[in-house]
């Protein structure tokens, strides 16, 4: 398979090996803590599930990150990215077996809300990290195989431990310990992810000159201008900025069809009144959905022999669009099955495609800003499609013309796209004086 021959090629480089075993471990931590929270927030059986309820409960979990998001690019170009893996899970450890035990014991409350935020907000932060790390564990000619491999195979791991912790809570009896092991579980994957990055070197994953400790809150102030020039960088350099201008877009259609999906596994495919049939159904399509990021991660590197990651793009914003137009035919079990596979192909392409672009085409003096910029982009659009899930989406989940809509979209962002990279000639311009050299 082109995946395991990919995974032989770049894993011969022992820093890629380890930061990718810490990423492994980190998002199987990341699968069961999120299932936790997924089976307490859009699957508790005391509450029905409504597109303003869902949307809110999203809105929730991502606003907050929205706005703190940009101050991690910096924190990024200036801390050992190596220390912030480590204690970044380290204290998520103390955060999830905290979360375990109020679930435990007081049960729901805003305290449970407040550190689940955090612990989110912890974990795109770590995220970014793992990203702006890669090109410094990998040669430049494989970083492309390098993305097809780290962040989707990080996504089975998650998946991996989203399905572990679904089991455990399935085998647990009912009762106040039953809501917190899947979190205690969470907390010991995030420990062991934190003793793994000691296996790499302190100043291994960059930046180049990180700044003195003492220098922390000079540095976070002056973050607003450093955003501000990372943007003004990445707009100038032309190929990454439009990559995560479109990444943008492509999440914010994505929310839509994912509380879409939510909904319809919920309150369409299953009885409204039994939630654990809809946690079921919306684990099979999920898990169906999955397969498509699979096809992703093998016709990726494929696609790259033959056309530039510009042109995949392209593609894979096809493929999505398609998707839509299946769902606005009929809510269907197998025709919303077969959506979610073109869909899961469509966004997990992009996405390797795009990170590869970013990496590629920004210098290290600005990569920290740059992922921070998109995990930024990524949580705005994904709250955004909330804002609008709320008041478009029937409790249902299905509405031709929503998904109409959709497919329209996505042709527009696709030729829109195709436009503006031809216009630059998918060539990055120089804009440093290290990039001119």
């Amino acid at each position: 398979m082109s995946v395991l021959s990919d995974l032989r090629t770049v894993a011969v480089n022992d820093g890629f090996r380890r930061l990718f075993t810490v990423r492994l471990v980190s998002q199987c931590g990341d699968g069961a803590f999120q299932i936790g929270l997924a089976t307490l927030f859009f699957f508790n059986p005391t509450n029905m599930a409504t597109a303003g309820s869902v949307a809110a409960a999203f809105a929730v979990l991502l606003l907050p990150f929205t706005v703190v998001g940009p101050f991690a690019g910096p924190l990024l170009d200036r801390w050992r990215r190596r220390q912030v893996l480590l204690y970044g899970n380290a204290v998520r450890v103390v955060l999830a077996l905290v979360l375990a035990v109020l679930m435990a014991t007081v049960g729901v409350g805003l305290p449970v809300y407040v550190l689940a935020l955090v612990t989110l907000g912890i974990n795109r932060f770590l995220l970014a990290a793992l990203s702006a790390g890669l090109p410094r564990v990998v040669p430049r000619e494989h970083l492309l195989m390098a993305n097809a491999i780290t962040p989707t195979l990080g996504a089975v791991s998650a998946v991996v431990g989203a399905g572990i912790g679904f089991v455990l809570g399935l085998l647990v009896p009912a009762g106040p310990v039953k809501d917190g092991v899947v979190l205690a579980l969470a907390g010991v994957l995030f420990g062991a992810a934190s003793a793994l990055a000691l296996r790499l070197g302190p100043d291994q994953l960059g930046p180049t000159s990180p700044a003195p400790a003492d220098q922390l809150w000079a540095d976070v102030r002056a973050t607003v201008r450093d955003m501000v020039d990372g943007a003004r960088y990445l707009v100038a350099r032309r190929t990454p900025g439009m990559a995560l201008g479109v990444m943008a877009a492509h999440r914010f259609l994505y929310g839509l069809n994912f509380i879409a999906l939510l909904l319809i596994s919920r309150n369409l495919l299953s009885d409204p009144a039994d939630a654990a049939a809809g946690l079921k159904m919306f684990g099979t399509l999920t898990g169906i959905s999955f397969a498509g990021n699979g096809l992703g991660i093998l016709l990726t590197p494929l696609a790259h022999e033959r056309v530039r990651p510009s042109a995949w793009i392209v593609v894979c914003l096809a493929v999505a669009g398609l998707s839509q137009a299946l769902l606005a035919t009929t809510p269907d079990f197998w025709v919303i099955a077969a959506a979610a596979v073109l869909m899961g192909l469509g966004v997990q392409g992009a996405k390797i495609a795009v990170d590869t672009i970013v990496q590629r085409d920004t210098d290290d003096t600005y990569r920290g800003r740059a992922f921070s910029l998109y995990d930024t982009l990524y949580n705005a659009a994904f709250v955004g499609a909330a804002a609008l899930a709320a008041v478009a989406l029937p409790d249902t989940g299905w509405s031709r013309g929503v998904f109409v809509a959709l497919t329209v979209v996505y042709v527009i962002v696709t030729l829109a796209y195709r436009v503006g990279v031809k216009r630059v000639d998918d060539t990055p311009l120089p804009v440093l004086t290290s990039e001119r050299s």
